[in-house]
Order: structure tokens, then C-alpha cells, then sequence
């Protein structure tokens, strides 16, 4: 039958449907690609399917062009064009049970342009099966064909895969036998069909191409994950050897999660897990499967304020004079022209305060005491310009009367500025802090000074009386030496950097100096604060991966033996206990090296327990894990 002539797109004007006579209507140009309805139209004679059996190498390479855009849509589905599935079959079969033949007698140079084609066709037929299978429909379509696992194995079995020739046709054949791996067991040399195994282990174990290394250590994984094909699993498999050792290439992601999949799909059966615990480089891989886990994770810090309330005052004495005008800023103010100089005298004599208060008259007299005597200078301003002068330094102040009687004129939100000083050192507190002395420069002249007070007392044994000084009656004699106890140094003792001139207080009745210091309530700090971190998220899923493999390690190591099985005899009453034999070796036999094994295993995670310690999990479940396997480490330590 012929075949039609291929078009890349449509042309203005009439043209003939396949299949069909009469003309179609006139239509614009469609430059969208595979319009044409035909091509995928549900019959035996489905324009593609007659090209790719054409034998025509032009046909054949359209057909497949087409179907190679069209299989990366979800709608293409391979059971809808009878015998698409066969034709793309035909290639793919030639090339892995002959083509491939061929191909090696050309590695070194080009290929003939028939036998290159020939290659093409097959290479395009296996990726459109490969594509088209990620839609769930053609996957069980492949995965009955009768013709698909027969390929796929012949495929893996024949080529050699570190070929430049065939690399792309084994990684093809590997994803599409992973598509449909579900059900797939591998029969051994009892089944008919070749082994795939040992190719995909030497893929997996010694191939330099990463691509294929990842699609070997997938399907593997895939297929070990199926329990018929746990027979085929082998405790020295070299896949087990390339996972091991890519495992720790976190910055190669999909390699790294290759490797954590078949890990896990190897470790999940019991005897491999047990084996594996005598493997040299069993402890490395439980710190680097931590490891992982920690640079998996992503936390927040988080600071916990728990200050309680406190009051703090100062441990000197403090008084707050009322500020004056210096000398200095007396000097800069009267040079100034009115009203300038009004407002930088208020700046400076006053505050914003939104309860403070005073009378207008305070107000004017403070003014005209400080600069009438400098009228010579520039004009004093009348009382009212001055009054009117405070809104414009304080907006939120103002001028009112207070009704009466007697009615008060007063400035309402500005009071007077202070100073806050520290009181002097030297201060005579006699009399319990009534002495009205002035304060002394020196220690010398304020001892002095109070002994001039004892002198002066008639009693013999007078009391104390410095501050609240509980001293009871004592002699003059033993007074003196005991006054000096009250006289600060003259020099300053030296502070921390961090410690300031505060003292807190728990509560608000207490205050400075203290009755008794000695035995008052510690307060709390005034500034406390905890810092921790939490995880923000669950970890990624190869991040459960890897802790699911590090815990079927952990329950590996940390079961308890059933060689000492409880039993009945005379001493336990006829009821079950564990009863030891005196006679001969009191050491439990290891069969297979289990008990070595374990233990291994235990002093491997009690070397992790540190670096576990710093895994974070949000969820509660995993967390529990976490926790759990620390507290075991913990608990394998030795006695001593």
C-alpha cells in the first residue's frame, strides 16, 4: 500500500483526508503541530502505524518524529492506534538481539548511513515506549505486552552499556523496565527469558556514566522492593558497594537519593541488615546517613523571654536639683536677638511634660531675672510675648485659667529641667541620717567629724546611730574602730564592664542599703532570656530515607537474643525463667556472628549519640525515634 506523503504543516487551499475523496473545505493556514486528525485516528490503518512498517527509512523517520512529540502528552494513549504498539516494538527487538552486532564493528569509526538509520529508528522506538509508559495507562499496557520483558532483558543482557553506541539505548531500557517494575520477578536461570541482574549490577558497581549508575540503583531498588526478588539479594552485591560509596556526594542529590533507595530497599530484609553490620564500613555509613540527616534539616532560633518583674534602684544615693542657667549658657543666650533668644532659653530651662504645671507668673519671673539685667543688650520681651512663646517651643503646652477662687494663671504640659546627680560620697548620716552637715571632701574629714559626735554624747556606751545601723549600746572604745566599718573608700572599687551602678530588688517594699544583706531574698535577674532552636519543617522524603535505614540498623543492633529463651525447671516452681548452665562453656554459642554483630552495631550508634543529639524533627513520631535511639546509645555505654 502506498503511503502518503508526509506534511510538517498544513497548506491553504484543498487537500485530501487519508482515507477519504471527498474535498475538504478551504481552510487558513494552521501552523500547529500534529493537527492533522489522521495521524492518531483509532484504525488499522493509522497513517504512522503504516509508516513505521513501511520499510521507507523517510517514512519511518517522520512517523517516529511525530510520535516523539506526541507521546509527552497525557492523552496519548498507545491501546487507542491498533498496532502502534507492535511497530514500535520492531526496531527496538532488531537492535538487542542483532543490530547491536553491527554497531560493534563500527566503534572506532562512523557507522554506514543504512546501519546508522537503522540505530536511529531503534534508539527513537525505545524512548517513545520510554516516554509514553509515564502515563498510567500505557505503563499496564507494556507491562502485559508479551513483547516487552523479552526486549527489555535482551536489551540488558546483550549490550555492553559503557559504549558510546548503546549507553543511551540501556538507560532508555532501564527507565522503562522501572516504569513497569511492579510486577516484574526475576526468574533466574530457570525462566526462559535472560538475566538482567548481573548487567545491572556491573552497571551500578563499576560504570563510569552517571546517568546509567542512577537508573541501575533505581530500578534495583525497584525491584528488590518486590519480596519474590529478595532471593536474588546477594550481602557482597556491588550495588551495595556504589551506594555505599556515593552515599556521601550530598551536593549530587539524585545520585545521593539513588543510593539511599536501593540502601534501604537492601537493609529492609533482615538477614542483609544482619550481614550488614559486619561490614567494615557499617559505622562511616551510620555517621554519614546523620550527617545527611542534620544537613537535611532546617530550623529557626527562637528567644524565649522568662524575666520576671523586678525594680531596680540605684546602689548610690541620687537628687535631682532643679537645673539653672551656667555661666557658659548664660554667655551664649544674651548676644541672641528677641524672640530667638526666648526660645533657646525655654529649650534649655524647660521640658515637655504632659502633667507638668506652672504659674505664668513663675514662668515670666524665671525670664525676667535672667536677662534684665542685660537689657543694654536687646530689649526684655513683655510678660504676655513670653507667655505666648511656649506654644511655639512646646506645641502640646498651653496658657489657661484655672477658676477660683482665687483664679490661677498657669502653663499646663512643660516643667522645670533637673539634673540628676549622684549625692555625695562623704555624707555624714549621724542622728539616723539627720545630720545637716555639709558633705566632706575626704574619708578623714567625715570620721573626724563624726567622732566630734560621739565625743559630744555623755553616755558611755552609746549605740550606733549611722543610718540603720542595729549596733546595740557598745563603748566609746570599741565604737570608733567600728565607725570606720561605715566610711566608703576613697577610691572606687573596680566593676565588671557589664555590671552597672543598679541593684535589683524583688520586690517594691525593699530599698538601699540593706538592714541585712547578708540574709535578704536573692532577686532574679532582670534580664533572662532562653535561645533554642526547632525545625520549621518535616524533613524532605529522602531525608526519611535515610533515618528509616538508620533505624532498621538501629533495630538491628538493639534486639534482644533468643538464645537464653525462658524455660521451666525445679527452682522456678514449674513457671518459666531464664536458667543458666553451670556445665561447660557459660558462653552463649554466636551462631552466624549475630551477637558480634550487634554489638558492632551498639558501639556504632553510641558513636553517632553525639551527632544525634542534634537532629530536630518536627513531627512527634519521629522525633520519638530520635529520642529513642539516643537514650539505647546512652544505655550501651560501658559501666564503670
Amino acid at each position: 500500500m502506498a503511503v502518503p506523503a508526509r506534511t510538517g504543516t498544513a497548506t491553504p487551499g484543498v487537500y485530501r483526508q487519508y482515507g477519504q475523496q471527498q474535498p475538504v473545505q478551504r481552510v487558513g493556514p494552521n501552523v500547529t503541530d500534529d493537527y492533522e486528525r489522521w495521524y492518531t485516528e483509532a484504525t488499522s490503518s493509522n497513517r504512522m502505524v503504516l509508516s513505521i512498517r513501511s520499510g521507507i527509512h523517510s517514512e519511518i523517520a517522520w512517523a517516529l518524529d511525530r510520535l516523539y512529540r506526541l507521546c509527552a502528552n497525557d492523552q496519548f494513549i498507545l491501546k487507542t492506534i491498533p498496532g502502534l504498539t507492535d511497530a514500535l516494538f520492531e526496531w527496538p527487538e532488531w537492535y538487542a538481539a542483532e543490530g547491536y552486532l553491527v554497531a560493534e564493528k563500527y566503534r572506532l569509526f562512523a557507522m554506514p548511513d543504512t546501519e546508522d538509520r537503522k540505530r536511529r529508528h531503534a534508539l527513537e522506538s525505545i524512548f517513545i515506549l520510554r516516554n509514553s509508559a509515564t502515563n498510567e495507562p500505557n505503563a499496564y499496557e507494556l507491562a502485559h505486552h508479551p513483547r516487552t520483558l523479552p526486549l527489555l532483558f535482551d536489551a540488558l543482557s546483550n549490550l555492553i552499556p559503557d559504549t558510546d553506541m548503546n549507553a543511551e539505548f540501556v538507560l532508555n531500557a532501564m527507565e522503562l523496565l522501572q516504569a513497569i517494575s511492579a510486577g516484574v520477578v526475576l526468574r533466574g536461570f530457570t525462566s526462559k527469558l535472560k538475566d538482567p541482574l548481573p548487567t545491572l549490577l556491573q552497571i551500578a558497581g563499576h560504570s563510569s556514566n552517571r546517568s546509567l549508575i542512577i537508573a541501575s540503583l533505581s530500578l534495583l531498588a525497584q525491584l528488590f522492593s518486590n519480596t519474590q526478588n529478595i532471593i536474588r539479594l546477594d550481602k557482597d552485591s556491588p550495588a551495595l558497594t556504589a551506594s555505599l560509596r556515593y552515599l556521601p556526594l550530598f551536593v549530587d542529590r539524585p545520585l545521593v537519593e539513588a543510593s539511599l533507595n536501593y540502601l534501604y530497599a537492601h537493609l529492609s530484609h533482615s538477614p542483609m541488615a544482619k550481614a550488614f553490620l559486619h561490614h567494615p564500613l557499617m559505622p562511616s555509613t551510620l555517621r554519614v546517613l546523620v550527617s545527611f540527616l542534620l544537613s537535611e534539616q532546617v530550623e529557626e532560633t527562637v528567644n524565649l523571654d522568662i524575666s520576671a518583674d523586678t525594680r531596680a534602684i540605684p546602689a548610690t544615693s541620687v537628687v535631682t536639683p532643679i537645673h539653672d542657667l551656667t555661666k557658659e549658657e548664660l554667655e551664649t543666650l544674651i548676644p541672641m536677638p528677641e524672640p530667638q533668644r526666648c526660645y533657646e532659653w525655654m529649650k534649655i530651662m524647660f521640658v515637655a511634660t504632659p502633667e507638668g504645671e506652672l504659674t505664668q507668673v513663675d514662668f515670666w519671673n524665671l525670664y525676667k531675672d535672667a536677662f534684665t539685667p542685660f537689657a543694654d543688650h536687646h530689649p526684655v520681651l513683655v510678660a504676655s510675648d513670653v507667655i505666648k512663646n511656649v506654644n511655639v517651643v512646646f506645641p502640646q503646652a498651653q496658657a489657661m485659667v484655672l477658676p477660683g477662687p482665687p483664679q490661677r494663671f498657669i502653663v499646663r504640659g512643660v516643667d522645670r529641667r533637673k539634673d540628676t546627680q549622684v549625692a555625695p560620697r562623704f555624707k555624714c548620716l549621724w542622728d539616723r541620717s539627720q545630720c545637716s552637715a555639709a558633705p566632706f571632701e575626704t574619708p578623714r574629714d567625715l570620721y573626724e567629724h563624726i567622732l566630734e559626735h560621739l565625743e559630744s554624747s555623755e553616755n558611755p556606751e552609746p549605740p550606733c546611730l549611722w543610718a540603720t545601723c542595729p549596733l546595740q549600746p557598745t563603748p566609746k572604745q570599741q565604737l570608733r574602730p567600728h565607725i570606720l566599718t561605715h566610711l566608703s573608700s576613697s577610691q572606687t572599687p573596680a566593676k565588671h564592664p557589664t555590671q552597672d551602678d543598679m541593684i535589683t530588688v524583688a520586690s517594691d517594699g525593699e530599698s538601699y542599703p540593706f538592714v541585712n544583706p547578708t540574709t535578704r531574698q536573692p532577686p532574679p535577674p532582670r534580664h533572662t532570656s532562653i535561645s533554642y532552636t526547632r525545625p520549621v519543617a518535616d524533613p524532605p522524603s529522602a531525608a526519611l530515607t535515610a533515618l528509616l535505614i538508620i533505624r532498621i540498623l538501629f533495630r538491628s543492633s538493639f534486639v534482644a537474643t533468643t538464645d537464653t529463651a525462658p524455660r521451666a525447671d525445679g527452682d522456678h516452681f514449674g513457671f518459666p525463667g531464664v536458667v543458666e548452665d553451670d556445665e561447660g562453656d557459660d558462653v552463649v554459642e554466636d551462631i552466624g556472628g549475630e551477637l558480634e554483630g550487634e554489638r558492632r552495631g551498639r558501639r556504632a550508634f553510641v558513636g553517632v549519640r553525639r551527632m544525634m543529639e542534634d537532629v530536630r524533627m518536627k513531627d512527634e513520631t519521629l522525633m520519638s525515634w530520635i529520642v529513642e535511639m539516643v537514650n539505647a546509645a546512652y544505655d550501651g555505654l560501658p559501666r564503670s
